[in-house]
C-alpha cells in the first residue's frame, strides 16, 4: 500500500505491507521534495516523475491519497490540490485502486481519535509499524499514516462496495 500525503514543497510517500489482522510494516518511507523556486508546472513533473519512480520500484496494489480540505491559507489549499491530482493521475495511469482519505479519517482510524493532533498520529504509527523513531519530516509520517488507514479501512470499503456492486447486476433469464 503506497500513502501519499501531497504537498508542492514536500510530497509525503509511504509504503507498508500487511492486510487487516496482521502486523503491518514499513517498506519504505520520504519524501518529494521541490524547490519553491522552480516554476509550478515544473515543480509537478517533479512530483509526477517521483511518484512514479515510487510506484516502479515498490509495485504497491493500491494508492491512498490523502484529500485536500479548505484550509485558511488559498495557496496552501491550491499547492495541495494540484499535487493530490498528479497523485491521482499517476496511481490511474497505472490502474491501481485509489482511495482518499480526510485528515480526520485518518486520525480516527490510525489513532481511535478523529481529532487526535499530530504527536498522537504519530505515536500510533511508531506502535502501529514497530519502528524506533517516527519518520522526519510529518510529510513522510502522514503519509505512512494514510496507508496504514487504507490497509485497515480500504479492504473492508472494497469488499463492500464489491458486494453492492453484485447486487446490481442485472438477472440472467433464459
Amino acid at each position: 500500500m503506497l500513502g501519499i500525503d501531497p504537498g508542492l514543497t514536500r510530497c509525503g510517500v509511504g509504503v507498508v505491507d500487511g492486510s487487516v489482522g496482521r502486523p503491518l510494516t514499513l517498506v519504505d518511507v520520504g519524501v518529494i521534495r521541490t524547490s519553491s523556486t522552480l516554476p509550478i508546472a515544473q515543480r509537478l513533473v517533479t512530483i509526477e516523475r517521483g511518484l512514479d519512480a515510487w510506484i516502479e520500484e515498490h509495485r504497491p496494489d493500491a494508492v491512498a491519497v490523502e484529500r485536500v480540505f479548505a484550509r485558511s491559507d488559498s495557496s496552501t489549499i491550491m499547492g495541495t490540490a494540484q499535487a493530490s491530482g498528479i497523485a491521482l493521475v499517476v496511481a490511474a495511469r497505472r490502474g491501481l485502486p485509489i482511495a482518499m482519505h480526510t485528515p480526520s479519517e485518518v486520525k480516527a482510524a490510525v489513532s481511535g481519535n478523529g481529532r487526535a493532533d499530530k504527536a498522537q498520529v504519530g505515536a500510533m504509527v511508531v506502535r502501529i509499524l514497530r519502528l524506533s523513531e517516527l519518520p522526519k519530516p510529518a510529510d513522510a509520517a502522514d503519509a505512512l499514516a494514510l496507508a496504514i488507514t487504507h490497509v485497515w479501512r480500504g479492504g473492508a470499503q472494497s469488499r463492500i462496495d464489491a458486494a453492492v456492486a453484485a447486487t446490481r447486476r442485472p438477472v440472467r433469464t433464459r
